[in-house]
């Protein structure tokens, strides 16, 4: 397949990542993500038949992919929870144009399945970890959290094969677990694994979100470059979203993601789609476009192809680089767990 001409949005940025929930569900209720509070034992989440099966993710997969699309990202929810999951990753993995697949998770499942998912073809994991606290991440976990299982499925994960390792994403709040930053570092220095520190952000309407409980990326390079010297690295490609820093002493790299603080909506490159099906162009949607109603109405691949490109064609988002402002504020954003991070 010849590289297609790059799909534009109204503010120039190309179509070039898809991130896909496989699944609404997680068995974390994360404080940030899904509260137990609201997310309780009589929630309804979506059953089997309303989820996106794996013929039609595959199909808005290639067709994505020739609109430019090469990265996909599948999220949850909990992804590990979707069973089959490695037979979905080798089906992504034989479409022409993809040449990177990546999954974010808990890594409460981790131990049990990473040696399928790198034999499937996937090219890395994600593993969201925001403390090595035992007592404080089972109250950030819901209660349902086993930090001593999270690591154990790194460890596993680290030594599976995947052609670009392993990442952890660490979502940083002031005076919950900002105390425990540099204890993350000093465990993950040395062992190959990235350490990425993500600020705060007012995703969804539940996580009680507030400017004063952001720590900055410019603070946290200070905390960390005062106990090991740090040094910029130049980004990988465009659109990347953190900005990487290796240790001068040689024991790896970290990476800050500072996406209250320094915006990057003039780069975002990247489109979602949940677990039913809806497609949505910014992590602070409010509404999306439904795809599993074309999908099962239809096998023709041409209107799905014309769906895809007249959404992005049309996009205009930049939320972050407008938070604070009225138009900002409007409506009720859709939550994370179902679209993923």
């Amino acid at each position: 397949m010849n590289t297609p001409t790059p799909l534009l949005d109204r503010r120039g940025r190309p179509l070039r990542d898809l991130r896909i929930s496989v699944m609404d569900r997680c068995n974390f209720r994360c404080t940030y993500c899904m509260p137990a509070s609201t997310y309780g034992e009589d929630y309804a989440f979506l059953d089997n038949a309303q989820r996106l099966d794996f013929n039609e993710i595959e199909r808005v997969c290639r067709q994505a992919a020739r609109l430019g699309v090469s990265k996909l990202r599948l999220t949850g929810g909990e992804p590990l929870l979707r069973p089959g999951l490695p037979t979905l990753v080798a089906r992504l993995r034989s479409i022409e144009g993809i040449d990177d697949i990546a999954l974010t998770t808990n890594g409460v499942l981790l131990d049990r399945q990473a040696d399928a998912l790198a034999a499937a073809g996937l090219d890395r994991i994600t593993v969201s970890l925001d403390t090595l606290d035992p007592i404080l991440f089972r109250q950030l976990s819901g209660g349902r959290g086993d930090v001593h299982k999270v690591l154990q499925g790194i460890e596993v994960a680290r030594h599976a094969g995947f052609r670009d390792g392993v990442k952890i994403n660490a979502v940083v709040q002031r005076g919950l677990n900002d105390a425990g930053a540099l204890a993350l570092v000093e465990h993950f220095r040395g062992t190959g694994v990235v350490l990425r520190f993500i600020e705060f952000m007012d995703v969804g309407n539940r996580n009680a979100w507030s400017a004063d409980a952001v720590v900055s990326s410019e603070e946290l390079r200070e905390r960390i470059h005062t106990h090991w010297p740090l040094q910029a690295l130049p980004p990988r490609h465009p659109g990347e979203v953190a900005t990487r820093y290796r240790f001068v002493d040689g024991a790896g790299e970290i990476g800050l993601i500072s996406s209250i603080s320094k915006p990057f909506c003039g780069d975002c490159t990247r489109a979602r789609l949940s677990s039913e099906g809806q497609l949505y162009t910014c992590l602070f949607a409010e509404h999306g476009t439904d795809l599993r109603g074309l999908l099962r109405a239809s096998e023709d691949d041409a209107a799905l192809h014309a769906v895809l490109a007249g959404v992005w064609s049309a996009r205009t988002d930049r939320y972050s680089e407008l938070r604070g402002r009225p138009v900002a504020a409007a409506g009720r954003r859709i939550e994370m767990h179902y679209i993923g991070g």
